[in-house]
């Protein structure tokens, strides 16, 4: 099998790191797909999407000089399908956010006040691991 740049093929997942999953494709290369390749919504773990030895299907990205195989999943799917994105981040909780009463002005206000308080815990974290925060003079 030639390896042709837009061209979509099955693989087997070989390996899976932080930022990608190798794929080893039916002619023996082996190529990447980039984390960033993984899915239409935003990737936090790859073993969510992925496992070793999942047979996949893969668009073929770019080929560099090397020889280096650039893979991308999610352009190998069903165009015709839809896309179904996620809006909200994970780590958000938006359940409380609406169910207030409070005006425009006080959940600003709100905001503001715990926006500073992290803010204030921040520095001063970050100051006790500097030792304090400030320049030491160093006497012989």
């Amino acid at each position: 099998m030639l390896v042709e740049v837009g061209k979509i093929v099955e693989g087997k997942v070989s390996g899976i790191t932080n930022f990608g999953a190798f794929i080893q494709l039916s002619n023996g290369q082996t190529g990447l797909v980039h984390i960033s390749e993984v899915a239409e919504e935003y990737v936090k773990d790859i073993k969510s999407h992925l496992k070793e030895n999942q047979t996949v299907k893969v668009k073929i990205i770019s080929v560099d000089k090397n020889g280096k195989i650039s893979l991308s999943i999610k352009k190998a799917l069903d165009p015709k399908r839809p896309v179904v994105k996620s809006t909200k981040p994970e780590e958000v909780d938006w359940s409380n956010h609406h169910s207030s009463n409070l005006t425009f002005e006080e959940r600003l206000a709100k905001f503001m006040k715990d926006s500073d308080e992290k803010m204030h815990d921040l520095k001063k974290n970050f100051e006790s691991k500097r030792g304090g925060g400030g320049y030491r003079k160093f006497v012989q």
